[in-house]
């Protein structure tokens, strides 16, 4: 069950207004979570708005939610401190939560309906991208004679080369790298419970090859790929969370003198970018990336960064 907020005795607790409404309202709020969003970061993130607004509804006054109008949620969406792109994935859980009201008939009409949120449009992602070089002395910089350092570098290889999120990464199992004819290919489970397979790149074969080896996981099909350590350093059974990518990531960058700015998403827009500076098509950096859309992958091209830093150079005053 997912819990929004938690009593002084840690026990689960709902919003008032959501235990007001009836054991209907209650019921539909958690299957809401549970049954009707199946990514855990989807799932995280609309909670957390969920919270937010009903909080805020409580702190205004508003006892019921049946009385809980498209005026309160405008002024909800108005006031909201965050960014554009934060203020409209909240609406989008406010509006997609009174809509599972209204189909399981506790509320008569979704308040959220005709609410709008804020105009917002990206040409250009504001994820951090390294330079090919410096994703190469980030990735040289690692030490190989150890299983961490194998480890790290064949995770970093992998997101870099085959343009994955961190999240389908550490998912991966052993039967996820696996030989098809004279190739090796890995298998990646993509949000929205997608499959997508990649040619596995010759360096992240390599990586792979040297890690697993290593680790002595091969041929153990059911087996996480990339697995944690504990406080002793031992090797454990227990899969990577994103956490402790990212905390990895920032140790590596550090070392290496790379920009703090990097992050796991860092490798995705890095590869992305090598590959087009290198005649690559969006059309297949998109099929490698598994986006929906070819707008998506643009977001992540920076390679007019430098012509653009050049023109301006132009101006000559």
């Amino acid at each position: 069950m997912i819990a929004l907020s938690k009593s002084p005795s840690g026990q689960s607790s709902l919003p008032a207004l959501v235990v007001r409404a009836g054991e209907n309202a209650t019921r539909r709020f958690f299957e809401f979570f549970t049954a009707n969003i199946r990514n855990p970061n989807t799932r995280a993130a609309y909670a957390q708005a969920v919270s937010q607004f009903l909080a805020w509804c409580a702190k205004n006054g508003l006892n019921e939610l049946a009385h809980i109008g498209p005026i309160h949620v405008a002024a909800y969406i108005e006031s909201h401190p965050g960014s554009a792109p934060t203020v409209k994935q909240h609406l989008a859980a406010i509006r997609m939560l009174f809509d599972y009201w209204v189909i399981g008939q506790v509320l008569p009409a979704n308040p959220a309906a005709s609410v709008r949120g804020p105009k917002y449009t990206a040409k250009r992602g504001k994820t951090p991208v390294l330079s090919a070089q410096e994703a190469r002395t980030l990735l040289d910089s690692i030490e190989t004679d150890t299983l961490i350092g194998l480890r790290d570098r064949a995770l970093i290889g992998l997101m870099c080369y085959t343009f994955s999120r961190v999240s389908a990464t550490i998912g991966m199992r052993v039967e996820d790298y696996y030989q098809n004819g004279k190739r090796w290919w890995i298998r990646l489970h993509e949000k929205g419970g997608k499959r997508h397979e990649v040619p596995a790149h010759h360096n992240a074969e390599s990586y792979l090859d040297a890690y697993i080896q290593a680790a002595g996981i091969a041929g153990i099909n059911k087996e996480f790929i990339f697995r944690a350590f504990d406080r002793t350093r031992a090797f454990t059974q227990r899969p990577m969370t994103r956490i402790d990518v990212f905390r990895m990531i920032k140790r590596r960058a550090q070392k290496a003198g790379l920009p703090l700015t990097t992050c796991c998403h860092t490798f995705r827009a890095t590869g992305i970018t090598a590959y087009l500076e290198n005649g690559g098509t969006i059309e297949n950096a998109q099929t490698i990336a598994a986006h929906e859309s070819p707008r998506t992958t643009k977001l992540y091209d920076r390679t007019s960064d430098a012509i653009t830093l050049d023109e301006v150079e132009r101006i000559l005053i």
